[in-house]
């Protein structure tokens, strides 16, 4: 990553203390970056201006040659149009072999039709790295520099889809910061890369949604109602995605609450300092 030479920009990533390839596995140890505030505790300015000059650092790294592309290949991964929408067909499939959610594939199939119909627009900004998991959990602040962490998650595609990630995430944990985001997409940046995000974040929520479909084959109790309820709530900021609008305050309270009510203290415990 830190010596592509069409990487624009700096990334930033905690000391590497060991790393080694044994028996198909492979081991790494970074160093520790202890941050005093969590991204979600700081300023709303900061956390803006932290996520958007991270953001805007993925964008510029951009394979545009066939050289480019034989050097990130086997390494990053490449996803384009055509992958994206086999993706979402997959989703789609994951959610249809549960009949218990046959109300919500009108809303799913809507959402791949939209995908379907704009595959020109999301081929048009692929190319570009992008980090399919980028979400305040995977990288911490010190010193005003933020630390990216979780580089498996680093893929070449549409320019669109880390942005898609927070945002979504942002939905739930940091609505405002969403609206910021948005707004910011919206007064500086082109109509085509305006729908080309939305369409990443229709193929993000169809993705989530279909991951938590995917558990419950392998879950009970507890564990298995709190999973269908996220697959409701992400189902509704997919309609509300579909509408540009965003999810109403009153959707996300009640899923908060219905979410702690059914959380173990474990995970409790692990989600400390997302509200």
């Amino acid at each position: 990553l830190h010596a592509m030479n069409f990487s624009y920009e700096s990334f930033h990533s905690p000391k590497e203390l060991y790393f080694i390839e044994t028996d198909g596995y492979v081991f790494y140890v970074g160093e520790f970056i202890e941050q005093k505030l969590s991204f979600l505790e700081r300023p709303l300015s900061e956390q803006f201006s932290f996520a958007l000059c991270a953001l805007k650092a993925q964008e510029e790294t951009r394979a545009t040659t066939a050289t480019h592309i034989r050097t990130i290949k086997q390494i990053f991964g490449t996803r384009h149009s055509d992958d994206y929408l086999l993706m979402a067909e997959g989703f789609l499939k994951k959610v249809t072999d549960h009949r218990e959610f046959e109300s919500l594939l009108p809303l799913l199939q809507t959402g791949k039709q939209n995908l379907e119909k704009g595959a020109t627009r999301i081929e048009q900004y692929c190319g570009f790295l992008t980090h399919t998991d980028f979400v305040p959990h995977n990288f911490r602040i010190k010193d005003n520099t933020l630390y990216l962490l979780d580089f498996s998650s680093l893929r070449f595609g549409n320019k669109h889809e880390s942005w898609a990630r927070f945002l979504n995430f942002m939905a739930l944990y940091n609505p405002e910061l969403e609206k910021l985001l948005e707004t910011y997409i919206r007064d500086n940046r082109s109509r085509e890369e305006q729908q080309s995000l939305h369409l990443m974040r229709i193929f993000r929520l169809l993705e989530i949604i279909a991951y938590y479909v995917g558990t419950l084959d392998r879950s009970d109790g507890a564990i298995f109602e709190l999973n269908k309820t996220r697959v409701y709530f992400w189902s509704d900021v997919l309609k509300a995605t579909l509408a540009h609008t965003t999810v109403t305050q009153e959707i996300i309270t009640t899923y908060k609450a219905t979410r702690d009510s059914l959380r173990s203290a474990e995970e409790k415990e692990r989600q400390v300092g997302l509200h």
